[in-house]
């Protein structure tokens, strides 16, 4: 099970705990299974680290393929733009088309990692995001338990 759906086996086994008389909201669980689910959470969470970890080393991989395939746009314009330089019209007409080819592949290769870096940002976002919520509520019904436990 992901954290997600222990969280929510944590949050229904304290919906559905029978509620203390004039305990002001406190309720009896059954502390043995609510230990349980707590230790598959402790155990799950350094999978979901894991895969943030992943995701960083994606965004590395994939900035560096953008890195490499633009330095390749630009020495093929480079290697094109020898290969035209022949008469005078020739070269001059071959300078500036290398020089639009050049900044074309830089052009395409800012895009390139400017949308590379925008998407691992907002999926390393995503991911703290959700660790976040997920401590958040692990924090919470932690608290609950021993709360319960306390005044069980």
């Amino acid at each position: 099970m992901n954290i997600d759906e222990l969280l929510n086996m944590m949050e229904e086994m304290l919906e559905e705990a029978t509620g203390l008389p004039f305990a002001g909201g406190k309720r009896v669980v059954d502390a043995d299974r609510m230990q349980d689910i707590i230790d598959e959470v402790r155990l799950n969470l350094p999978t979901e680290v894991r895969q943030a970890k992943a995701i960083v080393n994606d965004r590395a991989e994939i900035v560096a393929d953008a890195k490499r395939e633009a330095e390749a746009i630009v020495k093929k314009a480079e290697d094109r733009a020898r290969v035209l330089v022949s008469e005078q019209e020739v070269v001059k007409a071959a300078q500036q088309r290398a020089a639009e080819i050049v900044s074309s592949a830089q052009t395409q290769a800012r895009t390139m990692r400017t949308t590379v870096t925008d998407y691992c940002e907002n999926m390393l976002r995503t991911t703290e995001e959700q660790l976040a919520r997920s401590a958040a509520e692990v924090k919470t019904v932690r608290a609950n338990l021993r709360q319960s436990a306390k005044n069980g």
